[in-house]
């Protein structure tokens, strides 16, 4: 009687530290969740509002950028080179649901310079009838060769700062897949990119 009784308490045992590795299994699983979404900054803004706030940050930083757009920039070495200095991001999504799927930024190791930043885009899609509300005097300034389905029609205006061009890759002719901030030299500040 004594053993069966011990079998029982045994068995419940068991069953509660199954439950247990149970429970702690799947709060480990959904802080992996978690851990993925946290990865993916918000800033509180739209990609429009991102296009209008980036100029401000001429000459481009690394701390600038990651501060607006509460992004982490790493330095790479992807395609980098002795004269200018290459940082990358995780994705930002911004509030209109357009992702921005990386932060290429590109600076001068050395002299003033004030910069090259592109923002790969996804997410929702920004159509050229978009952009096109928010710039009117957009011209043609790169076409596909025919190479690669990655090769881009660009649309690219000219502002006080630079010029401000908008990528649509030949995969998927509807949607944005770029903006591209090139500065102009006049306002430059720096160019150790921090």
């Amino acid at each position: 009687m004594i053993n069966a009784l011990r079998i029982k308490v045994n068995f419940r045992y068991i069953l509660n530290i199954c439950s247990m590795v149970l429970c702690l299994a799947g709060c480990a699983q959904d802080n992996g969740a978690d851990t993925q979404n946290e990865q993916m900054a918000q800033p509180k803004m739209t990609l429009w509002q991102a296009i209008d706030a980036l100029p401000r940050q001429i000459p481009f930083t690394k701390v600038k950028i990651e501060r607006l757009l509460s992004a982490e920039l790493v330095e790479t070495d992807e395609g980098g080179n002795d004269l200018f200095r290459f940082f990358k991001s995780n994705p930002v999504k911004l509030l209109d649901g357009v992702v921005i799927e990386n932060v290429d930024l590109r600076i001068k190791r050395v002299g003033p310079d004030p910069g090259f930043l592109v923002l790969d885009t996804g997410g929702s899609c920004v159509t050229i009838e978009d952009v096109r509300l928010h710039y009117k005097n957009l011209r043609i300034t790169d076409r596909p060769r025919g190479r690669s389905l990655e090769e881009v029609t660009s649309h690219t205006t000219t502002l006080s700062w630079g010029t401000l061009s908008f990528g649509f890759k030949e995969r998927n002719r509807k949607c944005l897949a770029s903006v591209a901030f090139d500065p102009t030299s006049a306002k430059t500040g720096g160019g150790s990119g921090e």
